[in-house]
């Protein structure tokens, strides 16, 4: 692990830092380490968003969602309805 030093921080800033620190319960290097580790993964989350940006994007052709859950519907409602033997009643759409 590395060390980082942040020099001319206000006092005023240094104090917000610290109260904020102090409110939820952590020192504030330990605070100070949450904040950082957070913007990093932000970081990290922004630069693979861009990433994928810059890619082809592909068109898929096929049903729906909406399609393909209409149609395990009616699948489930035809097995039901053949498991209690009434395999000539419509399934309902």
């Amino acid at each position: 692990m590395v060390a980082i030093q942040v020099r001319d921080i206000s006092d005023v800033t240094r104090d917000a830092l610290a109260a904020e620190a102090e409110r939820r319960g952590q020192s504030l290097q330990l605070f100070l380490h949450d904040v950082l580790e957070r913007e990093a993964a932000s970081a990290r989350n922004i630069a693979w968003a861009r990433e994928m940006a810059k890619r082809p994007r592909v068109l898929q052709s096929g049903p729906t969602s909406r399609e393909l859950i209409d149609r395990a519907h009616r699948e489930r409602d035809r097995a039901i309805l053949d498991a209690v033997g009434l395999p000539d009643v419509p399934v309902f759409e």
